[in-house]
């Protein structure tokens, strides 16, 4: 059985180092996941990366500290989405518990009909694009590593090739993957690290004074 929380820096520190066999199978035991998902926080939305769970909470890396006060869920690749309570935070690690009961064995295994994708940050901001001697006012709504999803009354074109400006995030050089209206899809020519998309996702939502202590 999965039932302990992850333990924090600390207690893991004060573990006695002379522990019997028997005091070690007793110890709580984890399936290591190391798996890119996101935090929900409020109203924002903040990447992380789940270390490890058991049935009771998850302990997950984080890039920039917590806003308090909040409620918090984690929601994973395929959309499930499981409520928590924030129990311990230091420096980039943070464990976390379920407010109810969960089936582990989803988590693990985090069934899905869609292929494979990068985890996407839902949040409204406003960007522009650049094309040419085009430049037009756009709302981002989702970005990943690899792309965006913008909504813009001026038209672009598939494959046509754009600049994506906003403040936070710079520019970066993309191409137009899909249209439905005004709706577009953007691929990005260079994809960002995990943890830079991760800073940037929380500066953009305007938690740039976000930072672990240097």
């Amino acid at each position: 059985m999965h039932d302990a929380l992850p333990l924090s820096p600390a207690e893991a520190h004060a573990l006695p180092s002379d522990a019997s066999a028997a005091e070690q199978r007793a110890a709580p035991r984890f399936t290591i996941l190391i798996r890119a998902a996101k935090l929900r926080c409020g109203e924002a939305e903040f990447l992380c990366i789940v270390r490890d769970v058991s049935e009771t909470g998850i302990s997950v890396r984080l890039f920039h500290p917590l806003p308090e006060g909040q409620e918090l869920a984690l929601e994973l690749q395929n959309g499930d989405a499981y409520p928590l309570e924030l129990v311990w935070q230091s420096e980039d690690r943070a464990g976390l518990k379920f407010r109810q009961p969960v089936d582990i064995s989803r988590i693990i295994e985090c069934p899905s009909r869609f292929a494979k994708r990068p985890v996407r940050a839902a949040f409204c901001a406003p960007v522009s694009l650049v094309s040419g001697a085009v430049a037009a006012e756009a709302t981002l709504y989702d970005i990943s590593q690899q792309g965006a999803k913008i909504v813009s009354p001026t038209r672009f074109a598939i494959d046509q090739r754009v600049r994506l400006c906003a403040p936070h995030l710079g520019e970066v050089n993309a191409k137009v993957r899909w249209r439905d209206g005004v709706t577009y899809g953007l691929v990005f020519e260079d994809t960002f690290q995990f943890g830079d998309m991760a800073r940037i996702v929380a500066a953009m939502q305007g938690y740039s004074g976000l930072h672990f202590p240097t």
